[in-house]
């Protein structure tokens, strides 16, 4: 069902205030009532000079002069460090004078490269904007020459060869830098690698080309008066106007990126031979959680069949609706947007215009660091002194519940503004990894959000996509605060691709919970009064109908993602037409459509790996539904999760992480139960 924009509500804001957010054990809903689930201390003081945080190396308000000057300090330093890893004896190497240097160099750097990439992001200046994204430039090029230097590359498997005794993070760590060298082909003769470079500059080309084809693609229909019967509300109602819209879109750039995705493709393929790998799949899945396009198949195909019986009946339920409005004409690929949302308005009394309403910025967010804090052992404080790029963002010390340990700290720059990235994300700033004395950094993560303010200026109302969305991302923010690896590449968010996003799923689930929706809710002229259980529940079923139609859907790409990129000459018409109703349950595929011609996630991103969303969410539905469900505030369960699973980051295998937090290897099945038990 969609979601629409309400009218945007004055939110009461004190000033001069400092927000406490300690929030812990089971506070009923009246304390957020009350005071938003904040301790106030008036302890601001007018006039104070802003102050940089304590232990974070991160630079805000760098000008462009600076940024570019730091950006060429941190490429001057770093090849320095290179020079001299490279300079060892390779009968003398040891982890003190080859792997050491270049982990501690990652350590420094990390928060002066975030210093000078970030501010592209957030700044209210056009120069600094594009100052910090020709430094991102300068530094990606110096990352990617060091990355092939063949001196440096024997020095490392010089060490690696030699089996040094070191901890089991330590020689993971090595190992990645060796493959890192390998990857780029320093262990292939010089010819091998030219025609490397050759292959990766015309995958670049052609990837950008494939997306430029559809972003120049202006594509229109023209209807008669007739063809457009029902319009404004029911433009989609007659069958034949939903079919030529549909065919239209999906013949978008047609023949030229069907070309352009196929010559691509091939690329790849001789791309990864090069390195040694049968096909680009293997290549692409090999560093990941899944590391073989056969499990992938497997994944795929077990979730895929697992849902039929759901899929069937849902896809009845639309069968039989169209039938009753349209007579014996077929059910088509095209009708599935159209009578799925029908079917959503009759079951669900869900208006999200209205919904909005009990979603007070001011509400929400206290409400999610109650959660955060009660679950995690963790307290969140303001900072209202220290140094920030715009007077909207805020900063939060995070402290350790028990012990007022400082454990990290998070920008919230929340509102939308001329010049800032228009999505929301997470981004490092600083990792907790070891510092070279063996004390360990403060984390530093910023949250980027697009929320709007109401017509004075204050903070608004959120739409529940927003609340979910914000949840996630707070998931990302926790995820790196918590993460103690002890090197950079494993800290932060230095997660498998395959399984970073799994924590930040796991805590959207508290946004289709009774209890914790009551949290965070409240109308907004009345914050006592939380939105309703019936309408909780409702979202729940709303979360989960027609899901198993629309997770066949997404696996029928996945998979054609994974073939075309494990095999040579793939006829992306004739696979597709065979995939679809093989996984759609007999829906063929679109007359005269081109499906390839407009899936860029094949194209760039995530060529072999579109699985990955599928994957991670299948084993966030395992942790939630077998260790939270039924007890969402269980912190004994949220330390476990945290200590188990956020902790060591990256420096251990996903499979290990989830199967010792879980006491068993984990499972599609709670995944495939949710849904069925929410059906309609």
């Amino acid at each position: 069902m969609a979601e629409t924009e309400g009218n945007r509500e004055k939110m009461p804001k004190q000033k001069g205030e400092r927000s406490v957010l300690a929030l812990t054990g089971a506070a009923a809903i009246l304390v957020l009532a009350v005071n938003f689930g904040i301790k106030v201390y008036n302890s601001r003081k007018q006039n104070k000079k802003k102050k940089d945080l304590p232990g974070s190396k991160v630079r805000v308000n760098l000008s462009a002069l600076e940024i570019l000057k730091l950006a060429d300090q941190i490429i001057a330093k770093s090849k320095e460090i290179h020079d001299a890893v490279a300079s060892v004896p390779l009968e003398k190497v040891t982890y003190t004078n080859s792997i050491f240097p270049l982990a501690e160099l990652e350590g420094q750097q990390f928060p002066l490269v975030q210093s000078c990439v970030f501010p592209k992001l957030v700044a209210a200046s056009d120069d600094v904007r594009k100052a910090s994204a020709e430094a991102e430039r300068r530094l990606d090029a110096h990352v990617l020459m060091c990355r092939k230097r063949e001196d440096v590359y024997r020095v490392v498997k010089a060490f690696v060869s030699k089996g040094e005794l070191m901890s089991a993070e330590a020689k993971r760590y090595a190992l990645c830098l060796m493959r890192d060298f390998e990857r780029n082909g320093l262990n292939l003769t010089s010819t091998k690698r030219e025609e490397m470079q050759r292959l990766r500059t015309q995958i670049d080309n052609l990837s950008f080309q494939y997306i430029q084809n559809l972003n120049d693609d202006n594509s229109f229909l023209l209807f008669s008066e007739a063809e457009l019967a029902g319009l404004p509300l029911e433009f989609l109602k007659v069958g034949k106007t939903r079919k030529m819209v549909a065919v239209a879109y999906s013949k978008r750039c047609g023949e030229v990126n069907l070309s352009v995705l196929e010559d691509l493709v091939q690329l790849r393929h001789k791309f990864a031979r090069l390195l040694g790998y049968s096909n680009y799949a293997d290549y692409a899945v090999d560093l990941r959680m899944a590391k073989t396009p056969s499990k992938v198949f497997e994944f795929l195909e077990d979730i895929s069949s697992s849902l039929n019986d759901l899929a069937a009946k849902e896809l009845k339920m639309l069968k039989d609706l169209k039938k009753k409005e349209e007579g014996e004409l077929p059910f088509g690929i095209e009708d599935l947007p159209y009578y799925v949302k029908k079917v959503q308005q009759q079951e669900f009394d869900l208006d999200f215009g209205d919904l909005k309403q009990y979603f007070p910025v001011n509400l929400v967010l206290p409400g999610i660091f109650k959660i955060v804090q009660d679950l995690f052992g963790l307290r969140f404080e303001e900072i209202d002194d220290s140094e920030v790029w715009h007077s909207d963002v805020r900063v939060f010390s995070v402290l350790e519940s028990g012990s007022g340990e400082l454990m990290g700290y998070s920008y919230l720059d929340m509102y939308t503004r001329e010049g800032k990235y228009n999505h929301t994300c997470v981004v490092g700033l600083q990792n907790g990894a070891l510092s070279p004395n063996s004390a360990r950094q403060i984390p530093v993560v910023l949250l980027l959000s697009q929320f709007q303010k109401d017509e004075e200026g204050q903070p608004g109302l959120l739409r529940f996509s927003e609340v979910v969305n914000f949840f996630h991302e707070f998931g990302h923010v926790v995820q790196h605060i918590c993460n103690r690896a002890s090197f950079v590449r494993f800290s932060g968010l230095g997660y498998d691709p395959d399984f970073v996003e799994v924590p930040a799923q796991v805590l959207e689930n508290w946004c289709y919970e009774i209890s914790s929706l009551k949290l965070i809710s409240g109308f907004y002229q009345d914050i006592t009064r939380p939105i309703k259980d019936e309408t909780c529940k409702s979202l729940k079923r709303w979360r989960y109908s027609f899901s198993a139609l629309k997770l066949k859907q997404e696996i029928l790409y996945c998979l054609f993602d994974q073939i075309i990129h494990s095999a040579d000459n793939v006829d992306s018409v004739e696979l597709f037409k065979h995939l679809h109703p093989k996984i759609l349950l007999g829906l063929p595929v679109l007359e005269g459509s081109n499906p390839a011609s407009r899936f860029p996630c094949s194209a760039i991103g995530y060529e072999a790996a579109c699985y990955s969303r599928i994957w991670s969410e299948v084993f966030a539905t395992d942790i939630f539904s077998s260790k939270f469900r039924g007890s969402l505030l269980n912190q004994y369960v949220g330390m476990q999760f945290r200590n188990k699973v956020l902790v060591p980051g990256g420096s251990k295998e996903p499979i290990e992480v989830l199967s010792d937090f879980l006491g068993r290897e984990p499972s599609i099945q709670a995944f495939v139960d949710a849904r069925a038990e929410y059906s309609l």
